[in-house]
């Protein structure tokens, strides 16, 4: 560190420490940990999806004239 006129310290040596991890590692990390549990919350959140879409689509079908 080194002292300026005004009495403040500047970190000079920046570059040396490590940035903390990004959340894509964590997350990651966090499946890997979790393994079957992450699985199944991501199978439940794809049928919930795909089955919003059908709702919505069934809902917003066009009538056709008979």
């Amino acid at each position: 560190m080194s002292s300026e006129p005004n009495g403040i310290e500047t970190a000079t040596d920046s570059a040396t420490t490590t940035p903390p991890p990004s959340f894509v590692k964590q997350a990651m990390r966090n499946m890997v940990r979790k393994g079957s549990k992450s699985l199944f919350h991501l199978g439940l959140t794809a049928a919930g999806f795909i089955g919003f879409i059908l709702v919505v689509a069934w809902l917003g079908r066009p009538t056709l004239p008979q």
